[in-house]
């Protein structure tokens, strides 16, 4: 068993069983983000995810929080040859056309998000094994598929964020670093409930979002409870 840290223990003393708001959760996440590195202040909420009919609901889609949420992308572009200066100049940190396409073949994943043009879907779904499980195939629903390279670019390094959830309704969404001020969390946490709220279908009966807990990278959770 893995000998939990001092600065750990002392955090643990600050665990809290009840649901709390929302500002003293805020207040109780940023004291604790006492590590050395930028923690991110992370939501965790489960979903219902029971149809009435066809089956179980899989959110799957992305969502741009109004004040970002700090964390950088390093961003790739699969594009035509004749393209390819064209997205690094409007921010790509990777742009290739076949030597892209042979990196990823060979295994070589060094970016965080992969935007691909139209014309190149055909030669990388072959590659999709690779891309999928890794989280990484460009999908049009998402904003990865498109000939618009520094929109797309754009939004993904100023905070466009993909959120889904697993078989057992839960997700996760980063909103921001522990140097945010306490009024920009709580205007994405508020946005980003909105944004969930209406993604909500209308066969699912009862209530949608069932559990919010907040915490941070190296912290512990509080669940969230009244009016947030």
């Amino acid at each position: 068993m893995k000998k939990k840290s001092k600065r750990y223990k002392l955090i643990e003393k600050k665990k809290i069983k009840d649901k709390i708001s929302l500002e003293k959760s805020l207040d109780l996440v940023k004291e604790n983000c006492t590590s050395k590195m930028e923690e991110s202040v992370d939501l965790s909420i489960t979903i219902n995810t029971k149809q009435s009919k066809g089956g179980d609901f899989n959110l799957r889609t992305v969502v741009k929080l109004p004040n970002g949420n700090g964390k950088k992308f390093k961003v790739a572009v699969l594009c035509e040859q004749e393209k390819v200066d064209e997205a690094k100049k409007v921010g790509a940190d990777i742009a290739g056309s076949q030597d892209l396409l042979d990196n990823i073949s060979n295994g070589k994943l060094n970016f965080d998000k992969l935007i691909c043009t139209p014309g190149m879907m055909s030669k990388i779904g072959k590659l999709g094994k690779i891309l999928g499980p890794k989280g990484l195939m460009p999908n049009p629903k998402l904003g990865t598929v498109s000939n618009d390279l520094k929109k797309s670019i754009t939004d993904i390094k100023t905070g466009l964020v993909e959120v889904k959830n697993d078989k057992d309704g839960n997700l996760a969404l980063s909103i921001g670093r522990k140097n945010f001020s306490r009024e920009k969390l709580i205007e994405n946490y508020k946005y980003f409930i909105e944004f969930l709220k209406k993604e909500k279908p209308e066969n699912i009966k009862g209530e949608f979002i069932k559990n919010v807990f907040l915490t941070s990278t190296m912290g512990i959770s509080y669940k969230l409870g009244g009016k947030n």
